[in-house]
């Protein structure tokens, strides 16, 4: 019985993700702080999260309000069983739509980046054979057309988030004439913890990823044989989100950072027609979170419209049968006319 409740407890610890439960936590202090400076008790009734909604408001965006709620449920339900039932009341509700109406400002979203903006990266670094230059062209390319999170190429710039399980392995990649391809590991999309096939064409539109990609893996093998993950710096460590973004200023404002490659992969998949099925299934989205980024150019959701309703209509039409010559030739009226 010791057994089974030790290791009760080491999965109800792998429950969440490690930035999940950080995350968390710091919603549980907030809430601590709030009945500490209003003295009162720490049991989560519906009119006790509802004033600290309303408090919570002013400090930070409504918006987020709803992701502490969920936290501060996380943390204190094993103190609180019923703690779901003042959550999902509706005095607490209609007070997070209240503060939201209030108090919430619009969404200032990364701009998406475009090809025009990574021919300009890639003719910066074109004669450069320095690693990291190499490093950071092939996971710019990388991460825009395999619609990939900058998190699932680097580690945080906080070491207490490393998780080696989600760093992807040099020995997981092939190589192809005309695509190259590695296994993603689990990330927050996949709930099966299963991981993904990521595949990489050679042509996309206008550029070419796979050679710029080989260029790098000459170089990361040449100098970390042995090591087991890709995506490596020439110091020997995994590149962290800094690496990355601090390329990146030199040659866009803070208006571009590491999310503007998804969404610039989502953009220019929908520019050219792509049909949103297939792209929520590149970019592994469980949902239809990815219009956000296209939804304010009423030409690209009228391309994707129109393809989408193409796609659907080919589907249901039926395909003709062919009818062979042999066929036509013994038909009835061809035989009576023939006799």
């Amino acid at each position: 019985m010791e057994r089974l409740r030790h290791e009760r407890a080491l999965a109800l610890g792998e429950a969440l993700d490690i930035s999940t439960w950080k995350n968390y936590g710091s919603a549980l202090n907030s809430y601590l702080n709030f009945v500490f400076l209003h003295d009162l008790s720490p049991e989560p009734t519906a009119d006790r999260l509802s004033l600290f909604t309303v408090w919570t408001s002013f400090y930070i965006e409504p918006r987020s309000v709803d992701s502490y709620l969920s936290g501060i449920c996380s943390q204190l339900e094993p103190n609180f069983p019923d703690i779901r039932k003042p959550r999902s009341s509706p005095l607490v509700k209609r007070t997070l739509r209240g503060c939201e109406r209030l108090r919430s400002k619009p969404v200032r979203r990364k701009r998406a980046l475009t090809l025009d903006d990574l021919a300009r990266v890639i003719a910066h670094f074109a004669g450069s054979t320095l690693h990291d230059d190499l490093l950071f062209v092939a996971m710019l390319l990388t991460g825009f057309f395999a619609l990939m999170r900058l998190g699932e190429l680097s580690f945080p710039d906080d070491k207490s988030l490393w998780d080696w399980c989600k760093v992807i392995r040099r020995d997981t990649v092939r190589v192809c004439l005309d695509m190259y391809e590695f296994h993603l590991p689990h990330h927050k999309a996949d709930r099966y913890f299963e991981g993904n096939r990521i595949i990489i064409q050679k042509d996309q539109f206008r550029h070419n990823p796979l050679s710029h990609f080989i260029a790098f893996l000459r170089s990361r093998d040449r100098l970390f044989p042995l090591s087991s993950p890709l995506w490596i710096m020439a110091n020997g460590h995994v590149p962290t989100r800094s690496f990355f973004t601090s390329r990146l200023r030199r040659f866009f404002d803070a208006s571009v950072a590491g999310q503007s490659m998804r969404a610039g992969g989502d953009t220019s998949l929908a520019e050219h027609g792509t049909p949103p099925s297939i792209i929520q299934a590149l970019g592994r989205w469980s949902s239809q979170a990815f219009i956000i980024y296209i939804r304010k150019n009423p030409a690209l959701i009228q391309a994707m419209l129109y393809s989408d309703c193409s796609e659907r209509a080919h589907r249901a039409s039926p395909s003709p049968r062919p009818v062979s010559r042999r066929s036509r030739s013994r038909s009835p009226l061809r035989s009576r006319f023939s006799s």
